[in-house]
């Protein structure tokens, strides 16, 4: 399916698990340490943080809507690159470049399912120049058992859904995302720390690319 602008994407289907919204993500109960009774944490300081995370990689885990787990790694390239590689057996991959996010299932023989970026919320954290004080974009911002928790949409399209961010303070790092759909499915993705590196190859988030490769392969 490719993308265009008849409404927000629907569900994929990554590596045999059940439907689920990859990029968009029930809240997992995971500790997270900071000290006790802490303020939260500014908008201003959130936006600078975000935007200082340049090119970064983690491990992650995806907690799915129905329920199951999926673990892999997470390299981001800001601004408008990320890529999801799931752990093995699961060859599934998530990349977003250029403007589109496209969604390769392992066991599908079919060209993976393309999105405009912009029509998902993953686009607000992955923009150019992140302000969460911009008018209309925080909807939610508040303390919760020692992390600060933003709930942030596109201003002007509410209906592509919800990120939440979850960080901790001492320093400010992001934990996780919880990515609510415009059918209110949610995703969780959670974090290891993330770690700077000096570069990533642009062949990473290159969506023809990965096409080419994965026709030859089959």
């Amino acid at each position: 399916m490719s993308g265009g602008d008849a409404g927000p994407p629907r569900l994929a289907y990554i590596g045999g698990m059940k439907p689920l919204r990859v990029l968009l993500a029930p809240l997992a109960l995971v500790a997270l340490s900071a000290p006790a009774f802490a303020d939260k944490i500014p908008l201003g300081d959130l936006s600078s943080y975000l935007n200082s995370l340049a090119t970064v990689q983690s491990d992650f885990t995806q907690v799915n809507t129905d329920g199951t787990v999926s673990l892999g790694k997470i390299f981001i390239k800001r601004p408008g690159r990320v890529r999801f590689e799931y752990a093995p057996p699961d060859k599934s991959l998530v990349l977003a470049s250029a403007e589109t996010v496209a969604i390769f299932d392992a066991k599908s023989n079919q060209p993976p399912e393309e999105y405009p970026l912009r029509r998902t919320p993953l686009n607000l954290i992955l923009a150019p120049r992140i302000d969460l004080g911009g008018a209309k974009m925080v909807v939610g911002h508040k303390e919760v058992e020692n992390t600060t928790r933003v709930v942030a949409q596109d201003p002007e399209h509410p209906e592509y859904g919800t990120i939440e961010l979850v960080f901790t303070a001492d320093p400010i790092a992001l934990r996780q995302w919880v990515i609510t759909d415009d059918l209110g499915q949610q995703t969780t993705v959670i974090l290891g720390e993330l770690t700077p590196v000096s570069n990533l190859a642009a062949s990473l988030f290159n969506i023809i690319e990965e096409k080419s490769r994965r026709s030859r392969r089959d």
